[in-house]
Parts: C-alpha cells; structure tokens; sequence
C-alpha cells in the first residue's frame, strides 16, 4: 500500500485515525502495531512472516542482552541477532547476484533463485540492528513489552521508506506521547506537502523519465533531460515519502528525526551527505565507521574505513556491482575533499556548488542502471558516442511540454517555498495566510486525487532498494 494511493488516503487513514484516538492511551500501540501489520501485509502477505521473524529475533535478544548483561551470552545473543537479520536480508537481496557472479566467473549453472525483495526489508533490518546494538552498548533500556517492540519495528510511516529511525529516538515516545490539535495540524500539512511533491512532481517527472525509457530515438538531448529530470525525480520521490512519513508520525504524537534537509544547495559531496539521506549517515556512522575506530586510527586504517563504508553504502542501495561502483566513487570523493581539496570547494563556493551537482548527476547513470553494462552505455549515450543525434523533434517537444514542471521541480528542491511563507507568516500578510494555507493545502489534496484517479503511473523508487 502506498502513501499516495487512493485506498490508504480515504480508508486506511482514516479509519486508523478514528480507532486510535477512541482507543485509550495504553491500548495506542496495539492498534499502531495491528494496523501497520496489515498496511504491510496488504502489499505481500506472504512475507510477513519474514518481518515477524525479524521482530521476534531482535526482540528476544533484547531481553537475552538485558538478562545476562556482561557476560558471554549477552554478546552471544547480539551476535546470533546480528546475524540472523542480515542473513535474511542477504537472502533475498543478495543471493541471486552472488549467483550470477559466480556462474559467470567459473562456468557453472546454478539456478538463479528469482526471490521477490520483502519491502522495507532494508529499513526494518536497520532498525532492529540499532536496538540489539544499542542495548547491548547500554544505550538505550531493554523494551520488554513486545507490543510496543512490534509497535517500533512496523510502524507503518516509516517502515517502506525511512527515515531509518533508531530505538533510541522514540523511546520514551513508545512509553507516552503528547497528541495534541497543533501537532496533528502540524503533521497534516507536513504530510500534504510531502504529498504534492511526490504525486504532483516527482510522479510526473518519472512520466518524463519512462518517456524516455520507451523511446526509440534517444538523441544526446533527450538523455541529458532524463538524467536531470530523474536527478530531481529521485529527491522529490523519496524526500517527499520522508515528509510524509514525519507528517503521519505526528498525526499519532512522534516525533522522527529528518531525513532530507536541501541537499542540492551543498558545496562539497561531503556536505551533500550530511544533507540527502541523514538518518541513512548517521546510522553508518554510528555502527559501522566509528565501531571501526573512525578517525582515531593511522591514516591509512582511516582511508580503508571510509571506504568500507561507502562500499557497504553502495551495497546497502542495491544487489549490483554497479551499486558497489557508485558507493566506492563517493567514497573516493570524499577522501580527496578530505585530504586536498576540500577547502578549496568551501572558499569558491559557486564552483563546489556546481562540482557537487555535476558529480551527483554523473553518478545517477550508475545508481539508475540495472549493470555495469548498462552503465557503461548510458556513460557513452550522454556525450553521442552511439551514434545519437544531438537534438530532435522527439527531445524539444518533451523540453517544450515539460518546461514549466522542470522548473518548479528545481524552485521545490531548494527552501525558497518555505522561506517565502514563513516571511509572509511573520508579515502584515500573516492573516492572510493564514485563511489562504488551508486552502492551499486542500488544493494539494483535491489535484493529488485527481492525478492518482486519472492515471495508474504512481512508482516509487526506493521500493528497489
């Protein structure tokens, strides 16, 4: 079920709105896990035995890691979690690309197993990861109500798409939390917002993207426009399920931690990281590089870490090579930015900006290709090397067509929206804005409806992740 459909917009929600504020405070959390158990299930019953496995194992080793804290079984209870977890995530993600390499490297041919991805496998798997972890650490109380584990680990809002959101973040929001009229007008405009840019720009940009795709004459032109309107496309998308997803959390009282904070406005690829995907870094950051001994190692322990990383980053993206290509890049990146010319990028400003959005850019052809092979292709397309036209009729008419929603995609990609209406906010013009945001949003709404009623192209591209 996704956020932008029809059925979780006028039943789904709803209904889950009205049962969970007629159920009393302590009840809450059973009907957030209950609920969520179907969002989840509506898409692939199948696999929610997969999710309630996983909920199990961590929520067991929660409790092991409590019981005999400081001792061998607590670390062996850890581990065994740890394991078991990403076991299952390199079971379905992973197997068949092994497969295929191996085939391809000796000759053999064992069958591909053809495993369909569990969603959201990738964010659930990392959330309880930070619990077991954190725990063990003494970071955080064990949860040994299994309601309120179940609750965190499936919370439907952000268990298809992120922001990947840590025990420790939610966990006296787990035990009480304030709903109050503010805050779930606060979250519905969040969620509007977040709605808008997903159905209104980045499905469209997508419609671009597939145009392309389905094209016969890709010209020089028409593969720079797709590239920068899948740029676009991709932040809108996925920023857009992160605003939806904080929006809803409110609508029940939490409060997650930001995902996205205007990533197309950095200087340097490093700042850039710490803008797109932040609960992603940070998560990384906490249980991979700094387990690894971060900086405060030799230097060149500290460049082997930042590479780890930004492999395991990559691979973390998708189950290909060229997923592991595109992490290892930035990762390269970053360490020269680190060791030469970083401060260059910060005191010519204009230039990083631009550096960053051209590297960014390139590096999409590997995030977006299905192999190397692939990729390599799309490399070549960009500059004509196979034989395309620079321009043609094709390419202006979807420049043309498309002009007005470039754009305004590039204007909602920057904070020039919200700056302008908290200005107006704090202006003669308040009272005026505060008649007009309502409508506004209702605006959102009634065309995101119309979009979803008229057309059935609603993707979203981090379910392939």
């Amino acid at each position: 079920m996704l956020f932008s459909s029809l059925i979780f917009l006028f039943a789904f929600l709803p209904l889950l709105i009205l049962v969970y504020y007629a159920m009393p405070s302590k009840g809450r959390n059973a009907v957030l896990l209950l609920f969520s158990l179907v969002f989840y299930a509506w898409g692939e019953p199948k696999y929610l035995v997969y999710i309630l496995a996983s909920i199990t194992i961590g929520y067991l080793a929660g409790l092991l890691i409590h019981r005999f804290r400081g001792k061998f079984m607590a670390k062996l209870a850890m581990i065994l979690a740890t394991v078991s977890t990403l076991g299952l995530l390199g079971y379905f993600k992973y197997a068949d690309l092994f497969i295929t390499t191996i085939n391809g490297v000796i000759g053999s041919t064992i069958p591909l197993l053809k495993l369909a991805l569990p969603i959201g496998i990738s964010f659930y798997t990392f959330q309880i990861l930070s619990y077991v972890i954190d725990v063990y650490r003494g970071n955080s109380e064990v949860q040994k109500n299994p309601i309120n584990f179940g609750a965190y680990v499936v919370f439907f809002p952000q268990l298809i798409a992120g922001p990947i959101v840590r025990y420790v973040d939610i966990e006296q929001q787990l035990r009480t939390r304030h709903c109050s009229w503010d805050k779930a007008y606060r979250g519905a405009v969040r969620f509007l917002v977040g709605l808008g840019k997903k159905v209104l720009l980045a499905n469209q940009l997508g419609a671009l993207v597939a145009a392309f795709d389905g094209s016969a004459e890709q010209s020089v032109l028409f593969t720079w426009l797709s590239l920068i309107a899948y740029m676009m496309q991709l932040y809108l998308d996925f920023s857009g399920y992160s605003d939806m997803a904080i929006g809803l959390g409110r609508l029940f009282g939490f409060e997650f931690p930001e995902n996205f904070n205007y990533p197309f406005l950095s200087v340097s690829l490093t700042e850039f990281w710490r803008r797109w995907h932040m609960t992603l870094g940070t998560w990384f950051r906490d249980y991979v590089y700094i387990p690894l001994g971060g900086n405060r190692v030799s230097k060149g322990r500290w460049l082997l870490n930042i590479i780890i990383v930004w492999g395991l980053t990559g691979f973390w993206h998708g189950a290909g090579w060229n997923f592991l290509l595109w992490g290892l890049i930035f990762g390269a990146a970053l360490i020269g930015e680190k060791l030469w010319y970083g401060r260059f990028l910060e005191k010519n400003r204009w230039f990083g900006h631009i550096y960053t959005l051209v590297v960014f850019l390139f590096t999409l052809v590997l995030f977006r290709a299905n192999n190397l092979t692939e990729a390599l292709r799309g490399f070549s397309s960009l500059f004509g090397l196979h034989g395309q036209v620079l321009s043609n009729t094709e390419a202006l008419y979807h420049l043309r067509s498309n002009l007005i929603l470039l754009l305004v995609s590039v204007v909602a990609c920057t904070p020039v929206p919200v700056r302008i209406m908290n200005r107006c906010e704090k202006s003669k013009l308040a009272p005026v804005v505060t008649i007009l945001k309502p409508i506004g949003l209702v605006v959102i709404l009634l065309l995101s409806t119309a979009f979803m009623v008229d057309g059935s192209f609603n993707p979203f591209l981090y379910f392939r992740f």
